[in-house]
C-alpha cells in the first residue's frame, strides 16, 4: 500500500520541526513522489547531509512502503 503526502509529510517533520514539505504525485499513483524540503537548519550544511537527514527521517520506509522518491532540499531565502 502506498504512503499518502500527509503521512510523508508528518515524518520529515517530526525529525525536523521547521521544515516546509511540499508534495507532488509524479505519477498520480501515490507511490511516486517528489518533495521539496526547505528549512532553516539545513543553512551551511552540505546537500548531502540535508538529504540524508530527510532520508534518515523515512527510516526503512524508502525503497518499501515509499517507492519512489524525487528529493530537493533547500534553505528559506
Amino acid at each position: 500500500m502506498p504512503m499518502a503526502a500527509h503521512e510523508i509529510e508528518a515524518l520529515i517533520v517530526a525529525a525536523i520541526p521547521d521544515a516546509k514539505v511540499e508534495m507532488t504525485d509524479l505519477a498520480g499513483d501515490n507511490d511516486h513522489w517528489a518533495a521539496r524540503v526547505t528549512s532553516e537548519s539545513f543553512r551551511g550544511v552540505p546537500r548531502v547531509k540535508q538529504q540524508r537527514a530527510v532520508y534518515a527521517a523515512l527510516g526503512d520506509r524508502m525503497g518499501g512502503v515509499l517507492h519512489a522518491l524525487q528529493l530537493t532540499t533547500a534553505v528559506p531565502e
